[in-house]
């Protein structure tokens, strides 16, 4: 009872609204991170029209570069912020973020050839890769323990928020304003983050105890008594070792590693980052019935509802129980979706470079409003809804619990690593088998990684929910099943 009081007393006297100012301040990282990865959704079309600017018109392979260089950036950006991180730290990692993505859009925006726009796209990139590895550090330390899940989620809501403001601008705004708009969150993050602290637990690891106790009153409200917190986080920093060679080779490390790096691989293989980047030429071969960039901004914005239910079940239905959910809706959609492509007119072989396939833009009008110009929207609005609902955010939340706290700063960044370089393949790779044999053979593919990733989940992944860090490093451990059995004093609040 008494740590029952203690917990009430902690809660009470926490004040949220400069924390929650420093998350938002630090999100808008993370909105333009989602706005970047998907602004060659409607600028391709523009780019592949006959009427654009001949010194920017774009073959399939240079609309291949264009869409997938940006994941390059992205690989370049996470290793890159490890490094920052460390030498840094959270805080003036994210600032630093802003010079790639303001260079970026600066040349996106004022493109006068070629490789304008693809250096423009690949430092956005950049940027985005260093905010999608610094920010979620950065919230989860400045974070309390009553908050922490709640805020954890806030950097993939508001970047899917950027994605779906991008299609929203891309129905009103030319392509190259879209640039010009993509500079504001940037800057914007700049003014106000500049006047938030860094994270307490980095100051404590730099000896700045002073310094760590006035960010963490600042961020707590000063009625907060700092004394027990910051002691908590000096124990963390003092009892965490570092890796050696021999322990990779033992169970509890190389096991939980492996099956985040394949979980990270198979979340890319699904096809979700060719999907979103190039969401208005697919929508333009699938012949839908409404314009395609109405047909994005409708995605986009059923993407950002999913992701907002996971975020309320995920505690509730449990890690594991939603993967399955997630990888059935996306079987049945690119199911659904392989089977519509196939019945789907394509020239056969090669096409010149003026109407290939997938980025072939003089029809983009509304077409027959038939079931079968309806279905692909539909079928694509399920994909992205059972994608955001498991694979999506699973992933990152299981990485963090279950790789081991020692390894996780090397294996976080084997695992973006992979992530984004896999991306890259499958979204340089996807215009020309699109190109080459229309989207039936990219969505068959898809579809059989979706029942790898039922199978994944059955036979590799734990569930870990309502589970403790000890009982999972135990569970790698002996490699059988959760064995310790918490007493009743050790879940009380201490």
């Amino acid at each position: 009872h008494a740590g029952n009081w203690n917990e009430v007393i902690y809660l009470i006297n926490i004040n949220n609204s400069r924390l929650f100012l420093a998350v938002f301040a630090a999100v808008l990282g993370n909105f333009n991170f989602g706005y970047s990865l998907v602004y060659s959704s409607p600028v391709l079309p523009k780019l592949k029209s006959p009427d654009a600017d001949p010194r920017l018109r774009m073959d399939t392979t240079q609309a291949a570069w264009f869409g997938s260089i940006y994941m390059l950036g992205a690989a370049a950006g996470g290793l890159g912020a490890m490094l920052l991180n460390d030498m840094l730290g959270r805080k003036l990692s994210i600032l630093m973020s802003a010079v790639p993505s303001t260079i970026g859009y600066m040349l996106l925006g004022g493109a006068v050839n070629l490789w304008m726009l693809n250096v423009g796209r690949f430092l956005t990139g950049v940027a985005g890769g260093m905010t999608a590895a610094s920010i979620p550090v950065y919230i989860s330390e400045i974070s309390h323990k009553a908050v922490r899940g709640a805020l954890g989620s806030c950097p993939q809501i508001t970047a899917v928020f950027g994605a779906l403001s991008l299609y929203a601008l891309g129905l009103v705004l030319p392509w190259r304003w879209l640039a010009v708009v993509g500079e504001v969150p940037a800057l914007l993050m700049v003014m106000l983050l500049v006047f938030m602290p860094r994270s307490p637990r980095r100051l404590l690891s730099l000896g700045k105890k002073e310094q760590a106790e006035k960010a963490l009153r600042w961020l707590r409200g000063n009625n907060y008594d700092t004394h027990i917190e910051l002691h908590a986080i000096q124990h963390s920093i003092n009892t965490q070792g570092k890796l050696t060679w021999s322990q990779l080779g033992t169970p509890v490390y190389y096991r939980p590693i492996i099956i985040s790096v394949v979980m990270r691989f198979l979340q890319q293989m699904t096809g979700i980052t060719p999907v979103l980047v190039y969401l208005e030429p697919i929508f333009a071969q699938s012949k839908v019935s409404l314009e395609p960039k109405y047909d994005a901004a409708l995605v986009g914005a059923v993407r950002l509802f999913s992701v907002a239910i996971a975020a309320f079940l995920m505690d509730k239905a449990g890690r594991k129980a939603l993967l399955y959910t997630s990888s059935m809706l996306m079987f049945l959609s690119t199911l659904t979706l392989t089977m519509n492509a196939n019945t789907t007119h394509c020239p056969p072989g090669p096409t010149p470079t003026n109407a290939t396939v997938i980025l072939s833009y003089t029809s983009l009008g509304v077409t027959e409003n038939t079931g079968a110009g309806v279905l692909p929207l539909i079928s694509t609005m399920v994909f992205i809804f059972g994608y955001a609902m498991g694979w999506g955010p699973i992933t990152w939340l299981l990485m963090s619990e279950v790789l081991p706290l020692v390894a996780r700063g090397v294996a976080s960044g084997l695992c973006v690593t992979v992530s984004w370089l896999t991306a890259f393949g499958l979204t340089y790779a996807f215009t020309h088998l699109v190109d080459r044999y229309g989207l039936y053979v990219p969505y068959l593919c898809f579809m059989v990684v979706c029942v790898l990733c039922i199978l994944f989940n059955a036979l590799c992944i734990p569930e870990t929910r309502s589970r403790s860090l000890e009982e999972i490093e135990n569970y790698f451990r002996t490699g059988r099943t959760f064995t310790i059995n918490r007493s009743h004093s050790s879940v009380q609040p201490s």
